[in-house]
Protein backbone atom coordinates (compact mmCIF):
# COMPACT_ATOMS: atom_id res chain seq x y z
CA UNK A 1 0.00 0.00 0.00
CA UNK A 2 1.64 3.42 -1.04
CA UNK A 3 1.52 6.27 0.96
CA UNK A 4 -0.92 8.90 -0.40
CA UNK A 5 0.12 11.45 2.42
CA UNK A 6 3.51 12.28 2.32
CA UNK A 7 3.06 15.08 -0.74
CA UNK A 8 0.79 17.03 1.87
CA UNK A 9 2.31 20.33 2.64
CA UNK A 10 3.65 20.38 6.11
CA UNK A 11 3.14 22.77 8.84
CA UNK A 12 3.68 23.13 12.20
CA UNK A 13 0.10 22.63 13.15
CA UNK A 14 0.16 19.54 11.01
CA UNK A 15 3.71 18.17 12.80
CA UNK A 16 1.90 18.97 16.03
CA UNK A 17 -0.84 16.57 15.08
CA UNK A 18 1.41 14.21 13.97
CA UNK A 19 3.35 13.18 17.17
CA UNK A 20 2.43 10.59 18.89
CA UNK A 21 4.41 7.00 18.08
CA UNK A 22 7.58 9.05 18.42
CA UNK A 23 6.61 10.32 21.81
CA UNK A 24 5.47 6.53 22.77
CA UNK A 25 8.72 5.35 21.68
CA UNK A 26 10.34 7.65 24.23
CA UNK A 27 8.09 6.53 26.91
CA UNK A 28 9.09 2.76 26.59
CA UNK A 29 12.82 3.59 26.38
CA UNK A 30 13.09 5.87 29.36
CA UNK A 31 12.42 3.06 32.14
CA UNK A 32 15.51 0.39 32.30
CA UNK A 33 18.28 2.15 30.30
CA UNK A 34 17.78 5.75 31.58
CA UNK A 35 16.85 5.51 35.11
CA UNK A 36 18.27 2.73 36.09
CA UNK A 37 21.15 2.10 33.61
CA UNK A 38 21.97 5.58 32.71
CA UNK A 39 22.10 6.97 36.67
CA UNK A 40 23.69 3.87 37.23
CA UNK A 41 26.94 4.68 34.84
CA UNK A 42 26.60 8.10 36.41
CA UNK A 43 27.04 6.84 39.83
CA UNK A 44 30.00 4.34 38.97
CA UNK A 45 31.97 6.13 36.57
CA UNK A 46 30.92 9.72 36.59
CA UNK A 47 31.07 11.16 33.29
CA UNK A 48 33.55 8.66 31.44
CA UNK A 49 30.22 6.88 29.78
CA UNK A 50 28.92 9.50 28.62
CA UNK A 51 30.38 9.29 24.94
CA UNK A 52 29.16 5.35 25.01
CA UNK A 53 26.14 6.57 25.49
CA UNK A 54 26.26 9.07 22.70
CA UNK A 55 27.75 6.66 20.32
CA UNK A 56 24.95 4.16 21.20
CA UNK A 57 22.37 6.68 20.49
CA UNK A 58 23.91 8.29 17.12
CA UNK A 59 24.58 4.96 15.97
CA UNK A 60 21.33 3.21 16.62
CA UNK A 61 19.54 6.54 15.45
CA UNK A 62 19.33 5.37 11.41
CA UNK A 63 17.80 2.09 11.98
CA UNK A 64 14.98 3.34 14.75
CA UNK A 65 14.54 5.73 11.89
CA UNK A 66 14.18 3.61 9.00
CA UNK A 67 11.12 1.51 10.39
CA UNK A 68 9.47 4.56 10.60
CA UNK A 69 10.33 5.78 7.61
CA UNK A 70 9.63 1.74 5.87
CA UNK A 71 6.03 2.13 6.92
CA UNK A 72 5.50 5.95 6.26
CA UNK A 73 6.60 5.18 2.52
CA UNK A 74 4.94 1.75 1.92
CA UNK A 75 1.94 2.18 4.74
CA UNK A 76 3.38 -1.39 5.73
CA UNK A 77 5.13 -2.54 9.30
CA UNK A 78 8.46 -3.10 9.77
CA UNK A 79 6.79 -7.01 10.64
CA UNK A 80 5.77 -7.31 6.70
CA UNK A 81 9.26 -6.51 5.25
CA UNK A 82 11.14 -8.98 7.72
CA UNK A 83 8.60 -11.68 7.05
CA UNK A 84 9.22 -10.41 2.97
CA UNK A 85 13.01 -10.92 3.73
CA UNK A 86 12.45 -14.35 4.65
CA UNK A 87 9.93 -16.33 7.31
CA UNK A 88 13.20 -16.84 9.27
CA UNK A 89 13.78 -13.96 10.46
CA UNK A 90 9.76 -13.31 11.17
CA UNK A 91 10.46 -16.35 13.42
CA UNK A 92 13.54 -14.89 15.41
CA UNK A 93 12.08 -11.45 15.97
CA UNK A 94 8.65 -13.37 17.19
CA UNK A 95 10.43 -15.48 19.28
CA UNK A 96 12.92 -12.96 21.32
CA UNK A 97 9.72 -10.92 21.51
CA UNK A 98 7.84 -13.40 23.23
CA UNK A 99 10.66 -13.73 25.81
CA UNK A 100 11.16 -9.57 25.99
CA UNK A 101 7.36 -9.24 26.47
CA UNK A 102 7.62 -11.50 29.71
CA UNK A 103 10.64 -10.44 30.88
CA UNK A 104 10.22 -6.55 30.37
CA UNK A 105 6.76 -6.93 31.74
CA UNK A 106 7.70 -8.06 34.82
CA UNK A 107 10.94 -6.10 35.12
CA UNK A 108 9.33 -2.50 34.76
CA UNK A 109 6.38 -3.28 36.94
CA UNK A 110 8.67 -4.47 39.59
CA UNK A 111 10.36 -1.11 38.82
CA UNK A 112 7.40 0.90 39.63
CA UNK A 113 5.96 -0.77 42.35
CA UNK A 114 9.51 -0.80 43.71
CA UNK A 115 9.21 2.99 43.90
CA UNK A 116 5.53 2.97 44.72
CA UNK A 117 6.91 0.73 48.24
CA UNK A 118 9.49 3.61 48.75
CA UNK A 119 6.78 6.02 49.10
CA UNK A 120 4.27 4.19 51.28
CA UNK A 121 7.08 2.51 53.32
CA UNK A 122 6.72 -0.92 52.60
CA UNK A 123 3.26 -0.77 54.32
CA UNK A 124 1.86 -3.08 50.99
CA UNK A 125 4.25 -5.38 49.77
CA UNK A 126 5.92 -5.02 46.64
CA UNK A 127 4.03 -7.75 44.44
CA UNK A 128 1.10 -6.79 45.67
CA UNK A 129 1.90 -3.01 44.30
CA UNK A 130 3.48 -4.85 40.76
CA UNK A 131 -0.14 -5.96 40.84
CA UNK A 132 -1.60 -2.55 40.88
CA UNK A 133 0.41 -1.16 38.61
CA UNK A 134 -0.05 -3.93 36.08
CA UNK A 135 -3.97 -3.84 36.53
CA UNK A 136 -4.65 -0.17 36.24
CA UNK A 137 -2.28 -0.15 32.92
CA UNK A 138 -3.94 -3.22 31.28
CA UNK A 139 -7.23 -1.01 32.32
CA UNK A 140 -5.80 1.94 30.60
CA UNK A 141 -5.46 -0.18 27.49
CA UNK A 142 -7.97 -2.50 27.18
CA UNK A 143 -10.32 0.81 27.69
CA UNK A 144 -8.78 3.58 26.22
CA UNK A 145 -7.07 1.71 23.68
CA UNK A 146 -4.55 3.40 21.43
CA UNK A 147 -6.06 6.97 21.73
CA UNK A 148 -5.90 7.43 25.29
CA UNK A 149 -2.56 6.04 25.45
CA UNK A 150 -0.97 8.86 22.57
CA UNK A 151 -2.63 11.32 24.71
CA UNK A 152 -1.27 10.07 28.15
CA UNK A 153 2.17 9.41 26.82
CA UNK A 154 2.46 13.25 26.01
CA UNK A 155 1.50 14.06 29.53
CA UNK A 156 4.03 11.67 31.50
CA UNK A 157 7.01 12.51 28.85
CA UNK A 158 6.26 16.50 29.48
CA UNK A 159 6.42 16.02 33.40
CA UNK A 160 8.95 13.23 33.33
CA UNK A 161 11.42 15.86 31.01
CA UNK A 162 10.54 18.79 32.91
CA UNK A 163 11.28 17.33 36.77
CA UNK A 164 14.23 15.81 35.36
CA UNK A 165 15.61 18.54 33.77
CA UNK A 166 14.77 20.66 37.17
CA UNK A 167 16.36 18.37 39.46
CA UNK A 168 19.76 18.25 37.46
CA UNK A 169 20.08 21.89 37.29
CA UNK A 170 18.75 22.30 40.83
CA UNK A 171 21.85 19.13 41.58
CA UNK A 172 24.68 21.29 39.36
CA UNK A 173 23.52 24.52 41.43
CA UNK A 174 24.31 22.68 44.44
CA UNK A 175 27.61 20.67 43.72
CA UNK A 176 28.89 21.69 40.48
CA UNK A 177 30.60 19.66 37.45
CA UNK A 178 32.39 17.79 40.31
CA UNK A 179 29.25 16.11 41.66
CA UNK A 180 30.09 15.01 45.55
CA UNK A 181 32.93 13.30 44.90
CA UNK A 182 35.93 14.46 46.48
CA UNK A 183 38.92 16.63 44.73
CA UNK A 184 41.33 13.54 45.52
CA UNK A 185 38.61 10.71 44.21
CA UNK A 186 40.09 8.03 41.98
CA UNK A 187 37.33 7.19 40.26
CA UNK A 188 36.82 3.30 38.57
CA UNK A 189 38.14 2.81 35.06
CA UNK A 190 35.08 1.48 32.48
CA UNK A 191 37.65 0.99 29.88
CA UNK A 192 38.04 -2.64 30.81
CA UNK A 193 37.52 -6.20 30.06
CA UNK A 194 35.98 -6.41 33.55
CA UNK A 195 33.67 -3.77 32.69
CA UNK A 196 32.53 -4.99 29.27
CA UNK A 197 29.24 -6.87 30.44
CA UNK A 198 27.63 -3.53 31.87
CA UNK A 199 28.83 -1.53 28.82
CA UNK A 200 26.89 -4.07 26.95
CA UNK A 201 23.72 -4.19 29.09
CA UNK A 202 23.84 -0.19 28.76
CA UNK A 203 24.10 -0.23 25.33
CA UNK A 204 21.79 -2.98 24.60
CA UNK A 205 18.48 -0.89 25.94
CA UNK A 206 20.11 2.46 25.04
CA UNK A 207 17.82 4.27 24.18
CA UNK A 208 15.72 1.17 23.37
CA UNK A 209 15.84 -2.41 22.45
CA UNK A 210 16.29 -2.77 18.66
CA UNK A 211 12.61 -4.65 18.84
CA UNK A 212 10.79 -1.51 19.51
CA UNK A 213 11.74 -0.26 15.89
CA UNK A 214 9.38 -2.62 14.61
CA UNK A 215 6.63 -1.80 18.01
CA UNK A 216 7.16 1.97 16.90
CA UNK A 217 6.19 0.83 13.80
CA UNK A 218 3.10 -0.17 14.48
CA UNK A 219 2.61 2.72 16.45
CA UNK A 220 2.57 4.78 13.40
CA UNK A 221 -0.24 2.37 11.71
CA UNK A 222 -2.62 2.88 14.52
CA UNK A 223 -1.87 6.77 14.62
CA UNK A 224 -2.69 7.05 11.05
CA UNK A 225 -6.27 5.28 11.48
CA UNK A 226 -6.56 8.16 13.84
CA UNK A 227 -5.42 11.37 11.86
CA UNK A 228 -3.52 12.05 8.87
CA UNK A 229 0.36 11.89 9.13
CA UNK A 230 2.23 13.24 6.05
CA UNK A 231 6.02 11.73 5.81
CA UNK A 232 7.60 14.71 6.87
CA UNK A 233 5.33 14.71 9.68
CA UNK A 234 5.97 10.81 10.82
CA UNK A 235 9.73 11.84 10.43
CA UNK A 236 9.45 14.85 12.76
CA UNK A 237 7.85 12.75 15.22
CA UNK A 238 10.10 10.12 15.44
CA UNK A 239 13.36 12.87 15.76
CA UNK A 240 11.28 14.83 18.68
CA UNK A 241 10.71 11.08 20.52
CA UNK A 242 14.42 9.60 19.86
CA UNK A 243 16.68 12.96 20.39
CA UNK A 244 14.71 13.84 23.39
CA UNK A 245 15.53 10.12 24.69
CA UNK A 246 19.20 10.81 23.86
CA UNK A 247 19.39 13.80 25.80
CA UNK A 248 17.34 12.61 28.88
CA UNK A 249 19.87 9.82 28.63
CA UNK A 250 22.91 12.17 29.48
CA UNK A 251 20.18 13.81 31.96
CA UNK A 252 20.34 10.85 33.78
CA UNK A 253 23.75 10.24 33.43
CA UNK A 254 23.83 13.36 34.79
CA UNK A 255 22.17 12.38 38.03
CA UNK A 256 24.17 9.69 39.11
CA UNK A 257 27.49 11.59 37.88
CA UNK A 258 26.18 14.50 40.36
CA UNK A 259 24.24 12.85 43.44
CA UNK A 260 26.23 9.78 43.47
CA UNK A 261 29.70 9.41 42.30
CA UNK A 262 32.91 9.29 44.38
CA UNK A 263 29.98 9.47 47.57
CA UNK A 264 31.40 6.41 49.42
CA UNK A 265 28.03 4.92 48.90
CA UNK A 266 28.25 1.40 47.03
CA UNK A 267 26.09 1.32 44.22
CA UNK A 268 23.09 -1.16 44.13
CA UNK A 269 22.96 -3.11 41.16
CA UNK A 270 19.11 -4.91 41.55
CA UNK A 271 16.75 -2.09 39.94
CA UNK A 272 14.62 -1.64 42.76
CA UNK A 273 17.11 -1.24 45.26
CA UNK A 274 18.85 1.31 43.26
CA UNK A 275 15.65 3.61 42.54
CA UNK A 276 15.16 3.27 46.37
CA UNK A 277 18.38 4.39 46.94
CA UNK A 278 19.12 6.83 44.04
CA UNK A 279 15.93 8.79 45.98
CA UNK A 280 18.00 8.46 48.91
CA UNK A 281 21.41 9.71 48.24
CA UNK A 282 19.67 12.80 45.91
CA UNK A 283 17.42 13.74 49.39
CA UNK A 284 20.51 13.90 51.22
CA UNK A 285 22.50 16.13 48.73
CA UNK A 286 20.25 18.79 48.02
CA UNK A 287 17.62 18.60 50.80
CA UNK A 288 14.93 16.02 52.24
CA UNK A 289 12.06 18.21 50.30
CA UNK A 290 14.09 16.76 46.69
CA UNK A 291 12.75 13.02 47.82
CA UNK A 292 9.26 13.69 46.72
CA UNK A 293 10.57 15.06 43.29
CA UNK A 294 13.00 11.90 42.51
CA UNK A 295 10.53 9.80 43.55
CA UNK A 296 7.78 11.47 40.85
CA UNK A 297 10.58 11.21 38.36
CA UNK A 298 11.15 7.84 39.36
CA UNK A 299 7.44 6.11 39.09
CA UNK A 300 6.62 8.48 35.89
CA UNK A 301 9.17 6.85 34.07
CA UNK A 302 8.20 3.47 34.74
CA UNK A 303 4.30 3.91 34.79
CA UNK A 304 4.81 5.38 31.54
CA UNK A 305 7.78 2.68 30.63
CA UNK A 306 5.25 -0.10 31.81
CA UNK A 307 2.30 1.01 29.77
CA UNK A 308 4.00 1.51 26.62
CA UNK A 309 5.86 -2.23 27.13
CA UNK A 310 2.69 -3.94 27.68
CA UNK A 311 0.92 -2.24 24.46
CA UNK A 312 3.67 -2.34 22.36
CA UNK A 313 4.64 -5.89 22.55
CA UNK A 314 1.48 -7.27 22.24
CA UNK A 315 0.88 -5.28 19.23
CA UNK A 316 4.10 -6.69 17.53
CA UNK A 317 3.17 -10.23 18.96
CA UNK A 318 -0.25 -10.07 17.47
CA UNK A 319 0.98 -9.05 14.10
CA UNK A 320 4.02 -11.45 14.17
CA UNK A 321 1.79 -14.34 14.78
CA UNK A 322 -0.82 -13.12 11.78
CA UNK A 323 1.78 -12.88 9.75
CA UNK A 324 3.59 -16.30 10.18
CA UNK A 325 0.03 -18.32 10.14
CA UNK A 326 -0.67 -16.02 7.03
CA UNK A 327 -4.25 -14.55 8.48
CA UNK A 328 -5.75 -11.46 7.72
CA UNK A 329 -5.93 -8.52 9.76
CA UNK A 330 -6.38 -9.54 13.37
CA UNK A 331 -9.17 -8.46 15.51
CA UNK A 332 -9.10 -5.67 18.15
CA UNK A 333 -10.30 -8.54 20.34
CA UNK A 334 -7.26 -10.47 19.42
CA UNK A 335 -4.64 -8.05 20.73
CA UNK A 336 -7.22 -6.87 23.95
CA UNK A 337 -6.05 -11.26 24.20
CA UNK A 338 -2.52 -10.04 23.73
CA UNK A 339 -2.66 -7.58 26.30
CA UNK A 340 -4.34 -9.55 29.18
CA UNK A 341 -1.86 -12.63 28.71
CA UNK A 342 1.31 -10.22 28.27
CA UNK A 343 0.34 -8.58 32.08
CA UNK A 344 -0.63 -12.39 33.18
CA UNK A 345 2.79 -13.61 32.14
CA UNK A 346 4.38 -10.81 34.05
CA UNK A 347 2.43 -11.07 36.97
CA UNK A 348 3.18 -14.81 36.98
CA UNK A 349 7.38 -13.92 37.01
CA UNK A 350 6.82 -11.35 40.09
CA UNK A 351 4.83 -13.70 42.28
CA UNK A 352 7.07 -17.22 41.56
CA UNK A 353 10.69 -16.11 40.10
CA UNK A 354 11.19 -12.55 41.66
CA UNK A 355 14.30 -13.90 42.16
CA UNK A 356 15.56 -14.47 38.95
CA UNK A 357 13.74 -11.39 37.18
CA UNK A 358 17.33 -9.34 37.63
CA UNK A 359 19.34 -11.73 36.00
CA UNK A 360 16.91 -12.71 33.66
CA UNK A 361 16.32 -8.65 33.24
CA UNK A 362 19.85 -8.49 32.41
CA UNK A 363 20.30 -11.47 29.73
CA UNK A 364 17.41 -9.96 28.34
CA UNK A 365 19.35 -6.53 27.87
CA UNK A 366 22.47 -8.53 26.06
CA UNK A 367 20.36 -10.58 24.07
CA UNK A 368 19.00 -7.57 22.13
CA UNK A 369 22.22 -6.12 21.71
CA UNK A 370 23.60 -9.02 20.22
CA UNK A 371 20.83 -9.16 17.75
CA UNK A 372 21.29 -5.75 17.25
CA UNK A 373 23.36 -5.92 14.42
CA UNK A 374 20.96 -8.51 12.45
CA UNK A 375 17.72 -5.89 12.85
CA UNK A 376 19.85 -3.58 12.14
CA UNK A 377 21.04 -4.56 8.40
CA UNK A 378 17.02 -5.83 8.23
CA UNK A 379 15.74 -1.91 8.75
CA UNK A 380 18.67 -0.78 6.32
CA UNK A 381 17.84 -3.41 3.53
CA UNK A 382 14.12 -2.15 3.52
CA UNK A 383 15.12 1.41 3.05
CA UNK A 384 17.25 0.63 -0.22
CA UNK A 385 14.96 1.27 -2.70
CA UNK A 386 11.96 3.68 -2.71
CA UNK A 387 11.31 7.70 -3.15
CA UNK A 388 12.86 8.31 -0.07
CA UNK A 389 15.83 5.64 -0.37
CA UNK A 390 18.29 6.01 2.18
CA UNK A 391 21.53 8.11 0.83
CA UNK A 392 24.14 10.43 1.21
CA UNK A 393 25.14 10.82 5.29
CA UNK A 394 22.70 8.86 6.89
CA UNK A 395 23.64 5.73 4.46
CA UNK A 396 27.46 6.59 5.86
CA UNK A 397 25.91 6.67 9.49
CA UNK A 398 24.08 3.43 8.96
CA UNK A 399 27.27 1.48 7.87
CA UNK A 400 29.88 3.22 10.35
CA UNK A 401 26.50 1.88 13.06
CA UNK A 402 26.86 -1.45 11.74
CA UNK A 403 30.61 -1.76 11.81
CA UNK A 404 30.37 -0.37 15.15
CA UNK A 405 27.40 -2.41 17.10
CA UNK A 406 29.00 -5.56 15.10
CA UNK A 407 32.57 -5.14 16.42
CA UNK A 408 31.28 -4.64 19.87
CA UNK A 409 29.34 -7.54 19.81
CA UNK A 410 32.06 -9.80 18.81
CA UNK A 411 34.15 -8.21 21.07
CA UNK A 412 31.84 -9.41 23.79
CA UNK A 413 30.98 -12.73 22.81
CA UNK A 414 35.04 -13.81 22.11
CA UNK A 415 34.97 -12.32 26.28
CA UNK A 416 32.37 -14.33 27.39
CA UNK A 417 33.81 -17.52 25.32
CA UNK A 418 36.92 -16.88 27.41
CA UNK A 419 39.17 -15.89 24.75
CA UNK A 420 39.84 -12.80 26.42
CA UNK A 421 40.76 -12.34 29.63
Amino acid sequence: MQDNTQHEQSTWRSKLSALGPGILMASAAVGGSHIIMSTQAGAIYGWQLALIIILANLFKYPFFRFGVQYTLDTGNTLLEGYRQKGQLYLWVFFLLNIFATVINTAAVALASAAILAFVVKGTIPVPMLSLIVIAVSTGILLLGKYRMLDNLSKLIMIALTVTTVAAVLIALSRTGIQGVAPTDYISPSPWQLSALAFIVALMGWMPAPIEISAINSMWVVAKRRLTKVSYQDGIFDFNVGFIGTAILAIVFLALGALVQFGSGETVEMVGGKYIGQLINMYASTIGDWARGLIAFIAFMCMFGTTITVIDGYSRTNVESLRLLMNKKESRLSTLNIAITLASLSGLAIIFYFNNAVGPMLKFAMIASFVSTPVFAWLNLSLVLKGEHRVKGGLLWLSILGLIYLSAFTLLFIVHQAGWLS
